[in-house]
């Protein structure tokens, strides 16, 4: 194989890559999201500087995917803590956890989302939209809510859907130390909302070492929005270079 082919590949194996260069287009991404308000010293704990706490926010959202360019069908769930960077409003990704490998190596290899393996899942139970994650045979997070009780503005959903996100990209060297340390900033642009509604929800969090999302513990469930959307991922850029 020629060199030009060997960087032109999108991942390795170069036979076969772990998953095609992109980008992705998502229709019918479907979204379950619970903010809810936490402990303000647990989430510093987690957000790392330059991100400043705006307010102790998390959002908890369970993303169902069926029908992704390149990648498939699938469904994450994750927490994103709403933070601001030199004075701009956001999020911050905690963690993400996917029922897909090769949605688990673009993500981080592409971008910079925080992703690793875990059981999400998205469903209708009679009235109920449900939302749980697992990690392995055990429970993480189990949330509830009325199913399409009261139409959502479009316009309040899209906002809150193309928020900026922050994220940490970090690879070592091959001696251990740190080769990148970025943090990254992504957003949604190309984006329909094809439906919006909130409910009343609740969120449980349960203990695990793997996936501790129960050391953000659920304070009060500040709102609830189910949102059908078609969309495109936004490309991440560098904002802050820790090893500058």
């Amino acid at each position: 194989m020629r060199a030009e082919d060997v960087v032109r590949a999108p991942s390795t194996p170069l036979d076969a890559p772990a998953f095609p260069a992109g980008p992705y287009r998502f229709t019918d991404r479907e979204y379950l999201n619970i903010t809810y308000r936490t402990d303000p010293e647990a989430l510093r704990r987690v957000v790392p500087e330059p991100l400043r706490v705006a307010e102790p926010l998390v959002r908890f959202e369970v993303m169902r995917m069926p029908d992704v360019t390149g990648l498939g069908d699938y469904t994450e769930a994750g927490q994103l803590a709403v933070v601001e960077y030199e004075g701009e409003p956001g999020e911050y990704g905690i963690s993400i956890h996917v029922d897909n490998f090769p949605a688990i190596a673009s993500g981080r290899e592409i971008g910079a989302f925080p992703k690793k393996a875990g059981r999400p899942r998205l469903y209708v139970d009679q009235d109920t939209l449900v939302g749980t994650l697992d990690h392995g045979t055990l429970p993480v997070a189990r949330a509830t809510m009325g199913y399409k009780h009261r139409p959502l503005n479009t316009e309040q959903a899209r906002e809150e859907l193309t928020r900026p996100t922050f994220m940490l990209k970090k690879l070592p060297h091959y001696d251990g130390s740190p080769r990148i340390c970025e943090l990254v900033r992504t957003q949604i642009a190309d984006i329909v909302v094809k439906g919006a509604w909130s409910g009343p929800a609740r969120l449980q969090l349960f203990a695990h070492a793997l996936a501790p999302l129960a050391d953000l513990p659920v304070l009060e469930v500040v709102s609830a929005a189910h949102v059908l959307t078609d969309l495109t991922l936004g490309r991440a850029r560098v904002v802050h270079d820790y090893l500058a």
